[in-house]
């Protein structure tokens, strides 16, 4: 019984292999160079809610179980010690919140507004919008305004997922950090309005983030700006009845806040008259946390009514300006994290349009060649159809055919027999390109005359057809792939333009015989537009 044997690998073989698992260093930049043009898009896309965007809006729910006390108490909602507790705003005083910025026209007017009458604003920012505008954020901070979250794509959270929830207010988060150097306890929910319009699939978000140790912001009277009614009655709708204290819904971006920016400093002056005084958020709490111990409250239930819970920041008030209670200063890893993220967002904001001008450019080069190719068309077609056109003497010296190889088993018997076949004398060098396949042993079976096959390391069709034209015995060099049946005079149409003089190189093709067909048409066009 003969003992079976097998076939070891070569030092050679194991070499090739290797070579060609591991990918090459500029297939691998290339790749992340495209991974990293891929965030880049889709960051983009996110920031300007293109990707992930969901515009549902939750109407007519039902509030069965959100406490009764809740839904009639005042617009600030916080859960100290894990218990609901809603504050109002103090009687003849007004808390003016703005929404859905930072803006880089409209958020700059309203703060110009406020400091020139010498009362702060909350503002509610939109994440995306800070990561894209960190000036005006680090402007309304260094002001002494107070900011909230917004949620970082301006969704109806009551829809979403508690992951996409966190991840909403985490990334909001970051993006504040890395503008101003802080985070807030202060929340407010996308499309809310009074507490008495919480129903039960928004409440347990509430709950969650107050859990989380966030303010939950809601409003006393809206000035519906957005609807842009006139200055008069935006006026009129922010005014609270009867000297009650407010909290008031204006809104600095989100489109055009012209209506806004007129009858803000008439409403300041108006409530100013009436002898209204104006603060933040965390100055309301706290006056309403005064009143509650003067108004006889034990300390413990006074400091409750007024506490300001530490939130997520973990690190303590900013301290200096008790208008801005909220505002934690951000943790090492939150400040950096922030500021990577707006790095991220600036590379994003410049390449996105750097890509569109790019491909503006493309577009109008490849219109451009297209318009010449048909003019340039037109004239080879009636300069090649004049009667006794010809490109000068018939070029009929031997030519070299070079033919690179790569595991071409199935197809280099037809490519090379079809070449043997021609009507112009020519020599076939086959480049083997480290095939596995036994193209190589193929190519030399067939016995046909004037062919000879190149072994090398498999280095690439470049590296092959150059390899090749150093082996060519004749000036003129055509160069044909491995895998395509030529018709017998193909070679010869090809060189035939060399006849004229003025001509030192010709790039032909020849690869699609048959253009009968319409897959055959459609390969034609591709080949010969590029």
């Amino acid at each position: 019984m003969a003992s079976s044997r097998r076939r070891h690998a070569t030092p050679g073989r194991i070499g090739r292999v290797g070579r060609q698992a591991v990918p090459r260093p500029r297939v691998i930049m290339a790749l992340l160079l495209l991974l990293g043009l891929v965030c880049m898009l889709l960051l983009d896309g996110y920031l300007r809610a293109e990707v992930g965007d969901d515009q549902r809006v939750r109407t007519g729910a039902s509030a069965d179980s959100v406490p009764d006390d809740v839904l009639e108490g005042g617009p600030i909602l916080s859960f100290p010690g894990g218990t609901a507790r809603t504050q109002s705003v103090p009687d003849k005083t007004i808390v003016l919140t703005f929404d859905d910025g930072p803006d880089p026209e409209w958020s700059g007017k309203v703060m110009d507004i406020l400091d020139e009458h010498d009362v702060p604003g909350t503002f509610f920012l939109v994440g995306s919008m800070v990561s894209r505008y960190p000036d005006v954020v680090r402007r309304m901070v260094d002001e002494g305004n107070e900011v909230g979250v917004h949620t970082f794509t301006h969704v109806d959270l009551s829809y979403q997922s508690e992951a996409r929830v966190k991840r909403e207010i985490a990334q909001t988060q970051l993006a504040l950090a890395g503008a101003a150097g802080i985070t807030t306890t202060l929340f407010r929910a996308p499309y809310s309005s009074k507490t008495d319009a919480i129903d039960d699939y928004s409440w347990p978000v509430y709950e969650r983030l107050g859990a989380m140790g966030y303010t939950s912001v809601f409003i006393d009277t809206d000035s519906e700006d957005w609807q842009q009614p006139g200055v008069s009655k935006i006026i009129k709708w922010a005014t609270p009845e009867d000297g009650e204290g407010a909290s008031v819904l204006f809104h600095d971006a989100g489109g055009d806040r012209s209506e806004t920016l007129a009858a803000l400093p008439k409403y300041i002056k108006k409530m100013k008259a009436k002898g209204y005084t104006f603060t933040t958020v965390s100055g309301a709490q706290q006056q309403d946390a005064a009143a509650a111990s003067k108004n006889g409250a034990s300390e413990d239930e006074a400091a409750v009514d007024g506490a300001v819970p530490p939130g997520p920041a973990q690190a303590g008030g900013t301290g200096s300006n008790p208008a801005q209670a909220a505002h934690r200063t951000a943790d090492t890893a939150s400040l950096w994290e922030g500021r990577a993220l707006l790095a991220a967002v600036r590379v994003a904001e410049w390449t996105v349009p750097g890509l569109a001008t790019m491909l503006g450019v493309v577009g109008v080069a490849v219109l451009g060649r297209f318009g010449l190719m048909l003019v340039l068309a037109r004239r080879h077609h009636r300069q090649r159809n004049r009667r006794r056109f010809t490109w000068g003497p018939e070029v009929t010296g031997p030519v070299s055919v070079i033919v690179p190889a790569y595991n071409e088993k199935e197809c280099i018997a037809a490519t090379l027999n079809s070449l043997a076949a021609s009507t112009h004398p020519l020599e076939i060098v086959v480049v083997d390109d480290g095939s596995t396949d036994g193209t190589a042993e193929i190519a030399e079976s067939l016995g046909l005359p004037n062919v000879r096959v190149i072994r090398q390391e498999n280095a690439g069709k470049p590296a092959a057809l150059n390899n090749g034209v150093r082996q060519a015995r004749h000036d003129i060099v055509v160069m044909m792939d491995g895998d395509t049946v030529f018709e017998p005079d193909a070679v010869h149409q090809l060189v035939q333009p060399f006849a004229d003089p003025g001509i030192g190189a010709v790039a032909g093709n020849a690869k699609v015989g048959n253009r009968s067909t319409m897959i055959g048409a459609w390969q034609h066009i591709e080949y010969v537009m590029g």
